[in-house]
């Protein structure tokens, strides 16, 4: 092997990492800077790098996609698919057929293509890319709400096989004109769905039981769960089913199971997952000289900014309005219509089969990312707060280091910063409310370990070290919590300063607070008002304004609003002000 080769190799890596914390500070998706250091490293760049092997990179990327997909698997919680899986599943195949099919009209238009030649473009560029979508919004720093989360989570996760389909049903037509290939096309989507789904959960699964059966060195057990989701989806290749759907179910059930060592897994798999990343976003650069794409300029951008602002919003309106969602989360969902690297790696495609003009294709689907990464990667944050999408954050544990020992079951030792106001004054341990089943282990202070002695007063800025299971993280996360947050995401700002039950009555509200909602019945709940305003799918941080007062959701046990938040005006607070400061005149 070349020396010189691989020095070049991991010099692209350590530049793309040290320019990678540009992205937070200029709003630039730090994907796009991977790639911009591929192409700068490429054949028309100061690297001078020709890279043409396009077998070889279309491995790659397909096995750098599985990786990313088990990641972004293991990271979806189940519930999340209560809200999001339908409208998911929608846009992932009606969704993706559509935007094809616009988009192949617009193509068409803008490079004189003939019309099959347009559809295979349209098939390319339809579908949103999991890598970029799951890079973003767990590395933008906001917290959407379920609803628009979810969906956009599931969507990205799962619409591949469809784009799949049509662009290998578009290559068999041009390679074979002439013959009749409709009916092999409809076994190929039956296969790529129902090989994908069933092998998704059936490997993962296996992978569970094999993980939770075997003793292994702690550092071993990521690598069998890579192993594992690369096996799956390899199988589910060679038997004709959509590898991408089969890997990223795999990951969901993982995630949604006991797994041991899952804490170390999950913090290997973020690590594999940036890794594959930045490879695959670097080789896709190295594929393309910016010379190559200059021809191309006026008619990509014309179909790229065709997809952003008239064809996805169509879509996303056409096919969302029966699920509940407001016009915020739906212009918000239109908005995030992200390309990546999986409309570059169906460029692949074509050119691997020999077609015609198979360069014009890729090179047009390389153009339309990159126009989707600096318009909608480089706005999706400002974005969601504007549209005031956010929902507080949970207080998780800085650290989580499963003991895996004989006897201990599966407690882990937690580290939990202690920020906030919750934490400004000096509090004794003995007086925190802790879980059944949990032992503090010690308090770190200015790089001092404390003893956890019953008197020790904790307060901000230190670190409480915790024994506890899983199953009590979320009271955990309440007991060590604070108002950590921007000013517009502290409880008392979002949720406001009343705490209500999702059963409690709209007329027994207006009794104790002095308020009117004309509009409503008197014998109707808080939680069936968020059910009809939602069509039965509400999420934390949903909102329903009544008159003066707004209310918010503040949990959720199953479909069902547990919690709700009351937010008054300035003018009803100032009036509730003045009605008790009244009657406590009246009563001295």
């Amino acid at each position: 092997m070349d020396p010189m080769l691989t020095l070049v190799g991991a010099l692209m890596l350590v530049i793309s990492i040290v320019l990678s914390p540009l992205s937070s500070r200029v709003g630039m998706p730090v994907l796009l800077i991977f790639l911009v250091v591929g192409m700068m490293m490429g054949e028309d760049g100061p690297g001078g790098i020709r890279f043409d092997d396009y077998q070889l990179a279309f491995l790659i990327a397909n096995l750098a996609l599985g990786v990313i997909l088990l990641d972004g698997g293991m990271r979806t919680r189940a519930e999340t698919f209560r809200v999001g899986l339908r409208p998911a599943l929608v846009l992932a195949t009606l969704g993706v057929f559509l935007t094809a099919a616009g988009a192949a009209v617009v193509a068409w238009w803008v490079f004189d293509l003939h019309w099959m030649l347009a559809l295979l473009i349209g098939a390319i560029i339809s579908s949103t890319d999991a890598a970029v979508v799951f890079s973003m919004l767990q590395g933008s720093g906001i917290h959407l709400n379920e609803r628009v989360s979810a969906t956009l989570e599931i969507e990205s996760g799962s619409n591949d096989p469809m784009a799949i389909f049509l662009t290998l049903l578009m290559v068999t037509l041009i390679g074979n004109a002439g013959e009749n290939n409709v009916g092999p096309a409809l076994l190929l989507l039956v296969e790529q769905f129902g090989i994908g789904s069933i092998a998704g959960l059936i490997g993962g699964v296996a992978v569970v039981a094999l993980a939770n059966r075997m003793r292994l060195a702690p550092p071993l057990y990521p690598l069998l769960v890579a192993a594992g989701g690369i096996a799956v989806f390899s199988a589910t290749n060679a038997l004709g089913g959509s590898g991408f759907l089969a890997i990223y179910l795999t990951g969901v059930v993982i995630g949604n199971r006991p797994v041991r060592m899952m804490p170390m897994i999950l913090q290997v798999h973020d690590g594999l997952a940036w890794l594959a990343q930045l490879c695959l976003f670097l080789m896709l650069g190295l594929l393309v000289a910016p010379s190559e794409l200059l021809p191309l300029a006026g008619g990509g951008l014309i179909l790229a900014l065709a997809l952003i602002f008239v064809i996805r919003p169509l879509i996303v309106m056409a096919t969302l309005w029966p699920f509940g969602f407001n016009r915020r989360e739906l212009g918000f969902i239109s908005w995030v219509g992200l390309r990546g690297a999986v409309p570059i790696v169906l460029a692949l495609f074509p050119i691997i089969a020999g077609l015609p003009d198979a360069q014009l294709v890729f090179h047009a689907a390389f153009f339309i990312v990159l126009v989707s990464l600096l318009v909608q990667g480089t706005t999706m944050a400002p974005l969601a707060r504007w549209l005031k999408l956010e929902v507080p954050a949970d207080n998780a544990p800085l650290r989580r280091f499963p003991l895996d020992a004989p006897g201990a079951d599966d407690h882990e030792l937690m580290l939990f910063p202690l920020r906030g106001k919750n934490w400004e004054l000096p509090r004794r341990l003995d007086q925190l409310k802790f879980p059944d089943n949990t032992a503090v282990a010690g308090v770190f202070r200015n790089r001092l370990c404390l003893q956890s002695q019953a008197d020790l007063e904790v307060i901000q800025g230190d670190i409480i070290a915790v024994f506890a299971t899983p199953s009590v993280l979320p009271d955990l996360n309440k007991s060590l919590s604070g108002a950590y947050a921007p000013g517009h995401l502290a409880e008392r700002a979002f949720f406001g300063d009343f705490v209500l039950n999702g059963d409690a009555l709209l007329g027994d509200v207006e009794q104790v607070y002095g308020i009117e909602f004309d509009e409503l019945p008197p014998d109707l709940s808080l939680a069936e008002c968020f059910a009809q305003r939602t069509k039965g799918r509400p999420v934390i941080g949903d909102l329903v304004a009544l008159g003066p007062v707004t209310l918010v959701v503040r949990s959720m046990n199953g479909d069902t609003v547990a919690k709700v938040g009351l937010k008054m005006d300035a003018q009803q607070n100032a009036a509730e002000a003045k009605h008790n400061n009244t009657k406590d005149d009246k009563t001295h």
